[in-house]
């Protein structure tokens, strides 16, 4: 009796123990336990969860789930086997970890077709990723160097004034901006102004310019000061500008490299720059240098043959005349008027000949539009000097002719200087300036206008000149240089080929 008991007993624990080992499974199809309107089952015994995914005709797929008993699964365990091949057609996912286990979506692998295009569209966004990462850094690395381009350029030019090239080294042979040693300044004007006359390559002037060392001082005006230099073994003249003085260096610097402007008569440009000498920056203009310096400072030395006066003069009417005249063509030059006219702004050259110098006060024609380009600085021109019309303010700045009559007038004054220093039979007159007599030596404009405006003097003509034929003919051209009437002037070719006729006339008497 007892035994049956205990039999009994381990029968209900054999069943118990059955029981919590069955398996609850969703979406059951073929379980013999449904439950809750067939959305789940329970597997009699230890029983398995499938899902299963099948690939239709028509490209879509169904998935389907069910439960299955631990005798089932014995019988059909190929249930959860599936060729491998034949897995981007079906699949399916067994399971007994935990209830309703296959409820997670099995997936199938992709077709061969699709798998080779996931692998390419991967590969594609991998490139582009890579593309853009790499044209980012190159964006980046640009930037950066630009950055540091740009700040040492600066650096470097607020330290020597030459942005873009190093000073050059003395000690070599050649030169990597000219190509070989530089040679004199005379022959680089040769190779570099054929044909054009606009003077050097700014590269080249700003070399040239660093090549100076500067000597002594020879001058001072109220723009600067002016320094004899030595370049090469050769003399130049070094014009420094101060600071408050930048539109005047610019203005004289831009007007020198005009195209066609290079002549005899016109002193001869050679480079501009800006040097920082570490407390202030200095505006260096270069020119060709001449000993004998200004004509003012020559006629004070000395007093003049006729041959000589009429030399200095038809020289000075000669560089006039190429200012004033407009070369027409590919490569023309403008009309240029000077507006500063005066014996100070004229230098003597070895051979007893001028050249016109200081063209900050310059202006330009443009005949096309019938402009008159005036530089923007608080300039004027010289007091003693000024015209009629321009101490009165009634010159027309539109029209540029009143421009070159103003010059006129006062390269008339000019004549008058060179022609009282004229000996002849060892007479001649002191040196003075034009007004001497009637005006203090720093003259104001209201001055200057009473006498010229008001009272219509001029300089005073010797009687002596009247019986001297050379002096006779310059005492009329002044006359007529400076008249009232700005339109009655002489114009500059018409003075040029006058004094050409006297300076033929003296020559044959000397000969």
């Amino acid at each position: 009796m007892l035994f049956y008991d205990l039999l009994r007993i381990c029968i209900l624990l054999l069943g118990v123990i059955c029981t919590t080992q069955a398996l609850k499974c969703y979406d059951c199809s073929n379980c013999k336990n449904p439950q809750l309107s067939n959305k789940t089952c329970t597997t009699e015994g230890v029983g398995m969860c499938a899902a299963s995914i099948v690939r239709l005709d028509d490209g879509n797929t169904r998935i389907t789930r069910t439960c299955h008993d631990k005798q089932f699964v014995d019988d059909h365990s190929i249930l959860c086997s599936v060729n491998k091949n034949m897995r981007y057609k079906q699949n399916v996912r067994c399971c007994k970890d935990e209830d309703l286990c296959n409820s997670i979506d099995p997936t199938l692998d992709p077709l061969p077709g699709e798998k080779k295009k996931e692998s390419e569209n991967s590969d594609n966004l991998d490139s582009e990723k890579n593309l853009k990462l790499i044209i980012l850094i190159v964006a980046v690395v640009m930037v950066t160097l630009l950055a540091v381009s740009v700040f040492c350029a600066y650096r470097f030019y607020k330290q020597n004034g030459v942005p873009y090239a190093s000073p050059p080294d003395h000690n070599t042979d050649t030169n990597p901006l000219m190509g070989s040693h530089p040679s004199s300044l005379r022959e680089l004007y040769a190779d570099w102004t054929q044909g054009s006359g606009s003077g050097l390559p700014l590269l080249v002037q700003r070399t040239i310019a660093r090549q100076i060392r500067l000597v002594t001082i020879i001058g001072k005006g109220r723009y600067g000061e002016v320094y004899k230099g030595i370049r090469e073994g050769e003399s130049v003249a070094v014009k420094i500008f101060s600071s408050r003085e930048e539109r005047s260096w610019f203005r004289e610097a831009e007007i020198y490299q005009t195209v066609m402007l290079r002549h005899d008569n016109i002193l001869g440009f050679i480079a501009a720059d800006n040097k920082d000498n570490g407390t202030w920056t200095q505006l260096w203009l270069i020119t060709d240098y001449h000993e004998n310096g200004s004509l003012f400072d020559y006629l004070n030395r000395q007093s003049v043959t006729a041959a000589g006066m009429v030399r200095l003069a038809h020289s000075a009417a000669s560089g006039m005349a190429h200012l004033h005249s407009e070369i027409l063509g590919a490569q023309g030059k403008p009309a240029i008027a000077h507006r500063d006219l005066k014996s100070k702004n004229i230098l003597v050259k070895n051979n007893g000949t001028c050249c016109i110098a200081d063209l900050g006060l310059a202006v330009r024609h443009d005949s096309k539009t019938g402009s008159v380009d005036i530089a923007p600085n608080n300039r004027v021109g010289t007091k003693r000097y000024m015209a009629p019309e321009c101490l009165d303010e009634t010159i027309n700045t539109n029209h540029f002719e009143s421009f070159k009559r103003a010059d006129v007038y006062s390269f008339g004054l000019v004549l008058w200087e060179i022609a009282r220093r004229c000996s002849v039979g060892g007479i001649f007159e002191d040196y003075q300036l034009p007004y001497y007599d009637v005006v203090p030596p720093d003259p104001t404009i209201e001055e200057m206008k009473k006498i010229v405006c008001g009272e219509k003097q001029r300089p005073a003509i010797p009687n002596r000149w009247q019986n001297i034929d050379p002096l006779f003919v310059m005492a009329r051209v002044m006359k007529e240089c400076w008249n009232p009437k700005s339109a009655a002037r002489l114009t500059a070719l018409r003075i040029r080929k006058t004094l050409t006729s006297l300076a033929e006339q003296v020559e044959v008497k000397l000969c």
